[in-house]
């Protein structure tokens, strides 16, 4: 495709090089590098003059790093005089959020959604699906696993929390009845599994035949490997929004989803000027 460059920072080179296959052009040239103080240094090793210019760098590992690294990677091209540095295109879990979403930013945002992934992977993973339940670990997420059961046209539940303090929950409540039904669990993140693995023994607590985690972001740090592998789950789920293999090879009950035909289509329909949000309204179901 002429006049696209794709870069990719240091934190997940894996999925800009997806990215760039579907699109059949090379990855742009950078050097990345730190000097001795670990200031952060971005060489731009080839002319990005009149190109539109995207940049793949994920929140995972060390985040205030990477986060620094992107943005000095913008500015290097915005002084290369790229003709347009200016769409940010983060992946939110499930269904579309309020246009108010976009008011953190002043330049042009188009945020990708995993939904249809998600409901291709359940489609083809779980032959009992339409025996199954979607289920929150919290109330806040009420809103995406309606969109899924609706979707699915199956029932959905929620958990209630209720905390002692801050970061320790004394309780969970589950308001829905999970008897006999494939209880599939689903997020937009799971850091240390805490909450997920305690969600789940809930769910057999009453009466789940089986137990699924689908989480958009899969960071787990600290226990969670150690708390997915002695916990309930027949599989979690995650996209490779965040590098994995690692997680992979520690836990077999981890499974990614590929995200990057999404992005890449992303990349095809921002630079030619056409709409996004079609992309998700013409997904079959």
């Amino acid at each position: 495709m002429p006049n696209i460059k794709v870069f990719s920072g240091t934190s997940h080179p894996d999925l800009a090089q997806r990215i760039v296959d579907r699109l059949g052009i090379d990855l742009g040239k950078v050097v990345t590098k730190k000097f001795s103080n670990l200031e952060t240094c971005v060489e731009i090793g080839e002319s990005v003059r009149g190109e539109d210019v995207y940049i793949v760098q994920s929140g995972s590992g060390e985040i205030n790093d990477n986060l620094m690294e992107l943005l000095i990677m913008i500015n290097a091209c915005k002084i290369a005089s790229a003709s347009r540095v200016t769409a940010v295109i983060p992946c939110f879990p499930y269904a579309r959020q309020d246009k108010k979403d976009k008011g953190f930013f002043d330049i042009p945002v188009d945020n990708l959604y995993a939904e249809p992934a998600v409901l291709k992977w359940i489609r083809e993973n779980i032959p009992e699906w339409k025996n199954s339940i979607i289920v929150s670990p919290d109330a806040g997420g009420a809103k995406r696993v309606t969109s899924i059961a609706d979707r699915l046209n199956v029932e959905f539940a929620l958990i209630h929390k209720e905390r002692k303090k801050a970061n320790e929950v004394a309780s969970m409540v589950l308001v829905g009845d999970v008897k006999e039904k494939i209880a599939i669990l689903v997020d937009d993140m799971a850091d240390t599994c805490g909450t997920i693995v305690h969600a789940a023994d809930r769910l057999v607590e009453a009466g789940a035949l089986k137990v699924y985690a689908i989480l958009t972001h899969g960071i787990f740090s600290g226990p969670a490997i150690s708390r997915i592998n002695n916990a309930c789950f027949e599989a979690v789920v995650v996209t490779n929004t965040i590098p994995q293999d690692g997680h992979m090879r520690d836990c077999p009950k981890i499974q990614c989803i590929d995200v990057s035909m999404m992005f890449a289509e992303a990349v095809r329909r921002t630079h030619n000027g056409e709409s996004v949000s079609y992309l998700f309204s013409n997904v079959p179901y």
